[in-house]
């Protein structure tokens, strides 16, 4: 099938018109290649078509939903047996306290579950138990980190005001004499410490979480009466089965989860130890859709993938091999390439690239061969991606390194990405 992208336009024109800027938020395409599609028709295992018809090995998972394969069955049952039962009602069904009793046997440091829908939601819940248990204002919060979309944490701070940020401090990541000078300035006004279990950011290489900052973390936060909280909405259920920081030993007080604890049904989670339970009982949260059953039976499924299969262990073989096949094509080509995190997450960046117009230029040629890459966020792999997946992708990538190495000369920068950077 040739690639094309007629249909995808007509649709963008008459987004234009009833949606502010087309489209908002991380699934917008502003800032990538005008070839890239805005809009999909449907989904199935590691493979997306958009509404031009093109296939595409689907290395975005929905920005992290897709966790087990799109549609996947034993899931989609769940879900529809529980569609038939009711939904949204006038109030919870038993599913809930179910998923509840899922997640706290599954997470070394949970006592109590809290449901709601999207990352923002949870990391807000988690600030606002963290301040009602401690009766202090300030959250320590990694500079650059995203951590959700409400006005205390947007990264783009048009229509913020200085108010809705007054305290909010920062530090630096994996630097803990920053995080302990952050302490000392406000020693008796800390709430908590907010971080992700490794740093994963656009436009810069991934960053796993040294050991001895996660365990300072937690030492200064014990030492000052603060809680520790971890945001796994990105990264949980991708790096292990339990928080990301299990490994070092540091159990959080309060964890945040999301993106694919349902495999893209809509819910997100609170998880919280028995000593911040007063604080979460004292607080008011609450959506109309954040009781709904379907998403709740979904993840109990997905939860129980998580707990009896061996999707992690498969998601890494596809990763690894995807990592290595890069490698030696980059090599073969001419080119260096910055590929940094767990393999299950990639981040793919060309060095000497400041203004990413080699990294989009691969992304676009290999788009057109098959493989639906980003050039500038973290991407993610799925249990459904195989082996041979990756040999499609890698198949699409050799072609474009081969493109780019031609064209090299000819490309040019993302117009509003370097109106953003301030770059020419």
């Amino acid at each position: 099938m040739v690639w094309t992208n007629t249909k995808n336009s007509e649709l963008r024109e008459r987004a234009q018109r009833v949606i502010p800027n087309g489209m908002y938020g991380h699934e917008s395409t502003i800032l990538l290649p005008d070839e890239y599609p805005q809009f999909f028709a449907r989904g199935e295992g590691s493979h997306i078509w958009d509404v031009d018809g093109n296939k595409y090995v689907d290395m975005m998972c929905a920005y992290g939903p897709n966790l087990l394969g799109y549609g996947f069955e034993p899931v989609e049952r769940a879900a529809a047996e529980q569609q038939a039962r009711g939904d949204t009602l006038t109030g919870p069904s038993e599913v809930m306290v179910t998923l509840a009793e899922t997640m706290v046997d599954m997470v070394s440091h949970a006592d109590w579950a809290m449901f709601c829908k999207n990352g923002t939601d949870a990391t807000s819940i988690a600030i606002v138990a963290a301040r009602a248990h401690t009766g202090r204002r300030k959250i320590l919060y990694a500079k650059g980190t995203y951590h959700g979309a409400a006005a205390w944490c947007t990264p783009r701070a048009n229509g913020v005001l200085p108010e809705d940020r007054a305290h909010i401090v920062y530090y630096e990541y994996n630097d803990l004499d920053s995080l302990e000078a952050a302490f000392k300035e406000h020693a008796d006004d800390v709430a908590g410490v907010l971080a992700t279990p490794f740093v994963h950011e656009v436009f810069r290489d991934q960053a796993l979480a040294e050991q001895e900052f996660a365990r300072g973390a937690r030492e200064l936060c014990d030492k000052y009466g603060a809680l520790l909280i971890l945001d796994e909405v990105r990264a949980g259920l991708r790096l292990a089965r339990d928080c990301g920081w299990e490994q070092y030993g540091v159990r959080p007080d309060l964890s945040c989860w999301g993106k694919c604890i349902a495999n893209g049904y809509p819910i997100s989670a609170v998880l919280g130890s028995d000593r911040v339970r007063k604080g979460a009982t004292e607080i008011y949260v609450t959506g109309s859709f954040w009781f709904s059953a379907v998403p709740m039976a979904a993840a109990v499924e997905t939860l129980k993938q998580v707990r009896e299969t061996d999707y992690l262990e498969r998601t890494i073989a596809a990763g690894q091999r995807l990592r290595d096949g890069l490698q030696q094509q980059a090599a073969s080509h001419g080119f260096t390439l910055r590929q940094s995190g767990p393999v299950q997450m990639p981040q793919i960046l060309f060095e000497d690239d400041p203004d990413f117009r080699l990294g989009y230029g691969w992304a676009v040629a290999a788009l057109k061969g098959g493989a639906y890459l980003h050039p500038f966020h973290n991407m993610f792999v799925s249990s459904a991606h195989t082996l041979d997946d990756m040999s499609v992708i890698l198949q699409a990538t050799d072609e474009a390194f081969e493109a780019v190495k031609k064209t090299r000369d000819s490309l040019k920068p993302h117009p509003i990405l370097m109106a953003l950077f301030g770059a020419h």
